[in-house]
């Protein structure tokens, strides 16, 4: 029978992670009390890839007098690569000696290590919950991408050090950007100010293409142990990426999770699967659609459709019925119709992007760290119970979903290690653990 988790210690990366607790310490940056801080801001980069490169140079587009410091990644290429494109723009504030670029598995505890102020952890998800904690026990101000993890195990762990975070006087602040977007964050109040009524229901759709490419078996190099070939293709492996529905969807997941005050749901029936087979590349184990309907109590309801699938129409979309009126978040169109009758205007829109790392530092400047330490947790939470849900094929509680013993994450994880991910979760077969 298949299994939702490997064996449900997570003890993967645990003697570095131990290492970081000797480097425990409070934030550098200044806090209320204290007069602005001017000082120019030392950032680390951990995860060098797309997603990481662009927040980096987000931070410093944000905030002027922001550096990048040091630079983490797997492979020294990724690195390269990064501060090639960041040096491009922001010439000599891209600042990483070479003795400040650090490779392989524990290069995220000597980034920590490297005099920063503020990290950015953007390495794939199935990492995070170890590279947070351990950002948390160095005393650095986060900026973490989302999802917070892969599995329930992994959401629990940085929930725990969120706020101790937040108790420290760290910020917190996540890559759930839409709640940073000037369009959605005006229709997002007008519906929670009661502009459409009462909620009944919220569908959002997250149609798209393959995010990532399916390499085949033959592209793999005999001296490519299974941990470096499945961190080179970590999109398509649970472990590493979460699924498509709680790595890409998990966008639109949070914005229903914002629109009913992130409140926890009663339960969640959802459905999934793949419908286009891997073609010769065997042995990963993702979806590619899913269909989560969340029942809020009520008669409230909230469903989310992905599917990433090549060749069909795309859609990002969210549809907010209530009781007095519709709201419609769909690219430029976002408006609001029925009773209270608003439209917003594109051009006053922004760079998400960019804002979430803006109100980050103006934020730190005034010594007022900002704390998105339980709603990001609660979001990922919410993807997990609706791909939970649809491997399954079972009607999950919230209660069941937050206290799973999944952990998806191996122990004692090295480089070289042999490791075999779990097979293609089978609804009906599946069990919930």
């Amino acid at each position: 029978m298949n299994q939702l988790h490997t064996p449900d210690r997570r003890s993967f990366l645990r003697a570095a992670t131990a290492a970081g607790a000797a480097i425990i310490g409070a934030p550098s940056i200044t806090r209320g009390e204290a007069s602005p801080d001017n000082r120019r801001l030392k950032v680390g980069l951990i995860g060098c890839g797309g997603r990481g490169t662009g927040a980096a140079g987000d931070a410093m587009t944000a905030d002027s007098n922001v550096e990048l410091w040091a630079a983490g990644d797997v492979y020294s290429e990724s690195i390269e690569g990064s501060l090639n494109t960041l040096k491009k723009q922001f010439k000599d504030r891209v600042n990483v000696a070479d003795d400040r670029k650090f490779t392989g598995m524990d290069a995220y505890q000597k980034v920590l290590e490297s005099g920063i102020d503020v990290v950015v952890l953007a390495t794939p998800p199935g990492f995070r919950p170890v590279q947070f904690k351990a950002a948390v026990e160095a005393g650095k101000h986060i900026f973490c991408e989302k999802p917070m993890a892969t599995d329930a195990t992994g959401v629990r762990m940085v929930l725990e050090a969120a706020r101790k975070a937040k108790a420290n006087g760290q910020s917190v602040v996540a890559g759930f950007c839409w709640r940073k977007s000037a369009s959605r964050v005006a229709a997002m109040q007008r519906v929670l100010d009661g502009a459409i009524g009462d909620i009944i229901h919220y569908h959002a759709t997250y149609y798209t293409g393959p995010v990532k490419p399916m390499s085949l078996p033959s592209d793999r190099k005999p001296e490519w142990s299974d941990v470096e070939w499945q961190i080179r293709n970590w999109y398509n492996f649970s472990w590493l990426s979460g699924d498509g529905y709680v790595e890409q969807a998990i966008h639109s997941v949070d914005k229903v999770g914002w629109a009913f005050g992130d409140k926890d749901p009663v339960s969640c029936m959802a459905n999934g699967g793949r419908q286009v087979p891997f073609a010769g590349a065997e042995g990963y184990n993702i979806f590619d659609h899913f269909s989560c309907v969340y029942d809020y109590g009520d008669g409230r309801y909230a469903t989310v459709s992905s599917r990433q699938t090549p060749g069909c129409d795309n859609e990002n979309a969210d549809y907010i019925h209530g009781t007095k009126g519709t709201c419609v978040i769909n690219g430029d169109r976002v408006m609001i119709t029925g009773e209270n009758r608003w439209r917003f205007n594109k051009d006053e829109d922004n760079n998400m992007y960019v804002n979430e790392h803006v109100l980050m530092y103006e934020a730190l400047r005034k010594g007022q760290p900002v704390y998105d330490g339980d709603w990001m947790c609660h979001s990922t939470f919410l993807g997990l119970m609706g791909r939970m849900s649809a491997y399954t094929g079972k009607r999950l509680t919230w209660d069941q979903v937050v206290n799973s013993h999944e952990d998806l994450a191996p122990d004692d994880l090295k480089w070289d290690s042999k490791f075999e991910p779990a097979p293609m979760p089978r609804p009906g077969i599946t069990k919930v653990v």
